[in-house]
C-alpha cells in the first residue's frame, strides 16, 4: 500500500469514526445496493413537498401565526376540529404537470411528497381509511396524477410516510394535551398493520417509487425491532427501493446520520443544516426548507435568496450528499409565488452548470477559501469542477496540496475558452478573468491526469474540531 493510498485510508477511517457514522445508512452486504442507489447519487437534486389539510389555515391559528404542518399539536386543535377541514380541502387550481414541469425545469431529479404527514392525513385514494382526499370536495388521487406526470416528464416520484399518526385510533402515545381523549382500547400492533396496508397501497397502485421517506420514528412506541421488520416487508414489495433511516432508531437527532450499530436505513436524513465536510462512505441527503416552515405559512417571509439556495446545492454536492429542497403548496394547489421565482432562478443555474452536480463525487480538498469543488471520472483522468463563490481580487485561482498534472481548462459557461494554467510548487494556478461572469457561483472545469493526488495536512483533534 502506498503512502497516499495508506494517508486516504486512515483518513477516511478517522472521519466515519468521528462522525458516528457506521453500518446504518449503507447496507454493504446487499449484492444489489450499488446498482439500486446508482440513480439517487447520480440525482443529487430533488424537490420536497409538505401539503395537507394543514394548508387550509396557513399557519395561523386564533391570533398566533407560527404553525405549519404542525400545527394540529403546536395550536392544541382538537381532532373533532381537525377533521372539519376536509370540507373545506378543495385544491381546485392544482395541476400536477405544472408541478413536476417546475421541478424539471430547476433541474431537479425526484420529488418526494406527503403521502401521509403526522396529522394522519392522506393525499391518496386509501381503501385502509376514510381520513384521505377522497373524503373532501376535491376527491381527486393526488398521488396518481403526480405519478403520471412524473413518469411522462422521467422524473422519480417518492412518498414521505410518517410512521407518527395523530388521528388513527390505535397510535399512541397520545397528544399530552389531548386530554380527553381516551386510549382504552387502542392497540398499537394494529395501528403497525394499518400502516403497512397503507404502504402496501402505494407500493403497487403507483408504479415503481424511488423512495420511502420515514419520519415520526422518535416517539417509544416505535422500536428497532420493528424498523427493521418494516424495511424488509417494504423491500418485499419493492425489491429496488431506497429507504431513508427514519424506519429505525438509528438517527442522531437533526443532524440526522445514523449511530454505530445494526440499524436499516439507506441514507442518513441532516435536517435543516449541511455537515460541515464530506462523509467518506456514507450517503445522505440535507433537507431544508425555503423559508422557516414546511407546510405553507402565509405569514412567513424569511425566504432564502437564491444564491443561498443554490451556494447550499454546491455545498452539499461538494461533500457527496443529496439536496432535497421544500416546496409548502398553498391550500388551492398552488405553489407560493416566492418557491416560483427560486426555482427559476435555480433553474437557469442549471441550465448552464448542472453537469457539475449531477454523477458527480465529494471534493477532494478539505478547505478551499474562494467556493467548492466537485468531481467526475473522465477518460484518462478526473475533471474537477472548480465552484468560485468569491472571485479573487488578483485573477488567480489558487489550488495547493495537488500533485497532478493539469491537462486543461476552461469556463463552464464557455467551454471554448481555454484559460492559462501553471504550478506554483504543491499548487495549480489557473488564470480568471477580472470579472466573475456569475457572481453566485461561476463554474471553471480543470482537467487532471488520473485520480486526484493530494498532498494531505496532518489531522489531529484540534483540526477536527475546528472544521
Amino acid at each position: 500500500m502506498s503512502k497516499k493510498t495508506l494517508s486516504c485510508f486512515f483518513l477516511a477511517l478517522l472521519m466515519a469514526s468521528f462522525f458516528g457514522c457506521q453500518g446504518g445508512d449503507q447496507k454493504i452486504d446487499e449484492p444489489n445496493e450499488e446498482t439500486r442507489m446508482d440513480w439517487w447519487r447520480d440525482a443529487r437534486f430533488g424537490m420536497f413537498i409538505h401539503w395537507g389539510l394543514y394548508s387550509i389555515p396557513a399557519g395561523e391559528w386564533k391570533g398566533t401565526t407560527n404553525h405549519a404542518e404542525w400545527i394540529r399539536t403546536t395550536a392544541e386543535i382538537s381532532l373533532e376540529e381537525y377533521d372539519q377541514f376536509l370540507d373545506d380541502f378543495n385544491p381546485v387550481e392544482f395541476d400536477a404537470e405544472a408541478w413536476v414541469k417546475m421541478a424539471k425545469d430547476a433541474g431537479m431529479k425526484y420529488i418526494t411528497i406527503t403521502s401521509k404527514h403526522h396529522d394522519g392525513f392522506g393525499l391518496y385514494d386509501s381503501k385502509t381509511s376514510d381520513f384521505d382526499v377522497m373524503a373532501t370536495p376535491f376527491k381527486r388521487d393526488i398521488l396518481k396524477e403526480l405519478a403520471d406526470a412524473c413518469e411522462k416528464a422521467g422524473i422519480k416520484l417518492c412518498f414521505y410516510h410518517s410512521i407518527m399518526d395523530w388521528h388513527h385510533p390505535d397510535y399512541l402515545p397520545r397528544r399530552g394535551w389531548e386530554k380527553n381523549r381516551s386510549t382504552e382500547g387502542a392497540e398499537f400492533p394494529r395501528y403497525v398493520d394499518y400502516m403497512k396496508n397503507q404502504l402496501k397501497e402505494l407500493l403497487t397502485n403507483y408504479g415503481e417509487i424511488g423512495v420511502l421517506w420515514f419520519d415520526g420514528e422518535w416517539e417509544d412506541t416505535w422500536t428497532h425491532e420493528e424498523g427493521v421488520e418494516l424495511y424488509d416487508y417494504i423491500r418485499s414489495l419493492q425489491p429496488n427501493i431506497i429507504i431513508n433511516n427514519r424506519v429505525d432508531k438509528g438517527r442522531q437527532g437533526m443532524q440526522g446520520l445514523t449511530a454505530e450499530g445494526n440499524f436499516v436505513g439507506d441514507f442518513g436524513t441532516p435536517e435543516q443544516e449541511i455537515p460541515d465536510t464530506g462523509l467518506p462512505g456514507i450517503d445522505w441527503e440535507s433537507c431544508m426548507t425555503m423559508n422557516d416552515h414546511w407546510g405553507y405559512n402565509k405569514n412567513d417571509d424569511n425566504w432564502k435568496s437564491s444564491e443561498e439556495l443554490i451556494q447550499n446545492l454546491v455545498d452539499i454536492a461538494s461533500k457527496g450528499g443529496n439536496f432535497l429542497l421544500n416546496i409548502g403548496p398553498k391550500a388551492d394547489g398552488t405553489f407560493p409565488q416566492e418557491s416560483i421565482e427560486r426555482l427559476a432562478a435555480i433553474g437557469n443555474w442549471m441550465n448552464v452548470n448542472g453537469a457539475s452536480i449531477y454523477e458527480t463525487q465529494a471534493s477532494p480538498f478539505e478547505h478551499l477559501d474562494w467556493g467548492r469543488v466537485t468531481q467526475k471520472q473522465i477518460n484518462g483522468g478526473t475533471r474537477l469542477y472548480l465552484h468560485v463563490f468569491d472571485w479573487p481580487e488578483n485573477g488567480e485561482l489558487r489550488l495547493g496540496g495537488i500533485r497532478n498534472e493539469a491537462i486543461q481548462a476552461s469556463l463552464l459557461s464557455a467551454a471554448s475558452t481555454q484559460l492559462t494554467i501553471r504550478r506554483d510548487e504543491d499548487a495549480l494556478v489557473i488564470e480568471l478573468p477580472k470579472i466573475s461572469p456569475n457572481e453566485i457561483d461561476e463554474v471553471i472545469y480543470l482537467d487532471i491526469k488520473g485520480e486526484p493526488d493530494m498532498i494531505l495536512a496532518p489531522m489531529n483533534a484540534d483540526s477536527i474540531s475546528n472544521h
